[in-house]
């Protein structure tokens, strides 16, 4: 499998970030060449088919299927393909980030007066110092690290389309992202518009698409 990197434009609708958000999009395909042939979209799990939300999510696939050349089946019993979705976000994971800091001063550790273990100056080194022997920018004490925690949740959009005469399944992608945020009406339509950057693609690739912040 291989690893490639493509950078998508994107200015979406909905609530904007503050950084790109980054997804890897896993395709495997044998599409035929698009000629306007009609489509459904259902949901993977058949309890989110009729819901507000997978509607919603829907109609996101299906303008996008509509520009690569396909067409909404006026009759769904009549389609020529079947497009299924399905999306979820874990319940994340705790990440743990240590950034160095500097201490609360400089000074010395010599005895000499008004600096160092025994003088009213040196802070870090001096009077109120964690060791009588540090000296200077030796001091292991010197820079202090700043640890900080945060939840990284993991999401992840799945499509198949089949087609509805004999069941065959002409395309199948996951895309996953890594991120801060939980929100699947807002995670779902960035995976979206990263899972048709550059549709169908290459069979087999794994890609990486960025797609960007939103201007404010």
């Amino acid at each position: 499998m291989k690893m490639f990197s493509i950078a998508a434009v994107a200015l979406l609708a909905l609530g904007g970030c503050a950084t790109p958000f980054n997804a890897r999009v896993s395709r495997f395909q044998q599409l035929p060449q698009a000629q306007g042939q009609s489509f459904v979209v259902k949901a993977i799990d058949p309890r989110n088919d009729g819901g507000i939300e997978f509607g919603q999510y829907a109609q996101l696939v299906s303008a996008k299927l509509s520009t690569q050349g396909y067409q909404p089946a006026a009759d769904p019993a009549r389609a020529d393909l079947v497009v299924r979705i399905g999306y979820d976000v874990d319940k994340g994971r705790e990440k743990v980030v240590t950034t160095p800091g500097f201490g609360a001063g400089f000074g010395y550790g010599g005895y000499g007066p008004g600096f160092g273990r025994y003088g009213g100056y040196g802070g870090r080194f001096g009077y109120y110092g964690r060791s009588r022997f540090a000296f200077g920018f030796n001091d292991p004490f010197l820079f202090d690290n700043d640890v900080s925690s945060f939840t990284i949740y993991t999401s992840e959009l799945n499509l198949r389309i089949d087609r509805a005469d004999n069941g065959k399944s002409v395309f199948e992608g996951t895309a996953k992202a890594q991120s801060r945020n939980d929100d699947l009406p807002y995670l779902v339509p960035r995976l979206v518009e990263a899972m048709f950057t550059g549709f169908p693609g290459n069979s087999g690739e794994t890609v990486k698409i960025t797609i960007a912040p939103e201007k404010k």
